[in-house]
């Protein structure tokens, strides 16, 4: 149920749902947001109050940063008492990694906060942002039969589909269905209505107040492991100074190659406490290391199973733990159980 009273508040960060065809090159160049609402007259038809906030100039999403997020974050905590709900439109490349490491930094989380962008801009004929941008302004609106949000934590809205943020990942670069929740369920499908799927909405407790986490430690890396992978790219890898934390994606379940060399760069990586995430190359299907040897040896050494998490939630997640001054082995068992619905720890 639509309120009529709700207050929801319209974040522009960029993204090409708010961009314009330069003439002369055919590129594609961030534009006024006044552009985005002109090509929207659907907006004045909401029986709601819809107010903007505009990020200037707007973050390409290809370079956003840790920075941008807190910034992004900023804007949430300093309005949350006054709206209902938050809409934050933002360009899709990185839209994964941003909804996933603010899912991270809003605990207990009592409001809807909904990511939504297009792969074409809002004013081509054919574009996905006008649907994507209206449905995502009234799942923010929507209350239950108590008064209360519906969808009280952050998700990714994108044709037709509201996913949990934290575990979308963008699957195609050209067409309009440009994000999946490849291991959990959809929690809203829209068609001629909008079908929440409730049993698998986080519900906050609404006794407790939302907890912002803004401190961000980047001394991350990603790992990935291909055929012929040399020893000197693991190591250079392994010895960045600085480093705490790596994303390890590894083949099928959770399995890397046997090598002598390979599992001593990792042991030597985790005795001066770098934390090692196992996550899976794999679009769906869970990290389960002890069901062949080339993953047994892994969970022998002490890297930690990410489950079914995505490549983008495992990064934010060691980011914001390392952020908060966790441990080695406070990290290794944080990384593995569930905070934010992230993931799905398997015995």
């Amino acid at each position: 149920m639509i309120d009529k009273n709700a207050r929801v508040l319209l974040i522009y960060t960029g993204g090409t749902i708010g961009m314009v065809e330069n003439i002369e090159t055919g590129a594609l160049e961030a534009f006024n947001f006044s552009h985005l609402k002109s090509n929207v007259p659907e907006m004045k038809r909401l029986n709601f109050n819809v107010d903007t906030y505009l990020f200037d100039p707007p973050i390409d999403s290809s370079e956003v940063s840790p920075q941008n997020w807190q910034d992004i974050a900023k804007v949430v905590q300093d309005n949350y008492e006054d709206y209902d709900g938050f809409v934050i439109l933002h360009g899709t490349d990185t839209m994964s990694y941003t909804a996933s490491v603010l899912s991270l930094m809003f605990e207990n989380l009592t409001k809807p906060v909904i990511f939504t962008g297009s792969q074409l801009p809002i004013g081509k004929l054919r574009t996905d942002g006008k649907e994507n941008l209206i449905t995502a302004l009234e799942i923010a609106a929507d209350k239950n039969e108590s008064g209360r949000p519906i969808v009280p934590e952050l998700c990714v809205y994108m044709q037709n589909l509201l996913m949990r943020g934290n575990r979308t990942t963008k699957v195609n670069a050209e067409n309009f269905s440009a994000f999946n929740s490849p291991n959990y369920p959809y929690l809203a499908e829209v068609g001629v209505d909008i079908r929440y799927n409730e049993k698998f909405i986080l519900q906050p407790d609404y006794n407790n107040p939302v907890i912002f986490n803004f401190r961000l430690d980047n001394n991350v890396a990603i790992l990935k492991l291909f055929p012929g992978i040399q020893e000197s790219v693991v190591r250079s890898i392994l010895s960045v100074p600085n480093l705490k934390g790596v994303v390890l994606e590894t083949y099928g379940s959770g399995n890397a190659p046997t090598d002598q060399w390979f599992t001593d760069a990792l042991q030597e990586a985790m005795d001066k406490g770098i934390v090692i995430v196992n996550v899976t190359q794999c679009l769906y299907g869970n990290v389960e290391m002890h069901r062949y040897e080339t993953g047994q040896h892994l969970e022998k050494l002490g890297v930690v199973s990410g489950h079914d998490i995505t490549t983008e939630a495992a990064l934010g997640k060691l980011m914001i733990l390392q952020g908060n001054g966790k441990t080695p082995d406070e990290l290794r068992r944080l990384m593995s159980i569930s905070l934010r619905g992230e993931l799905t720890a398997r015995s």
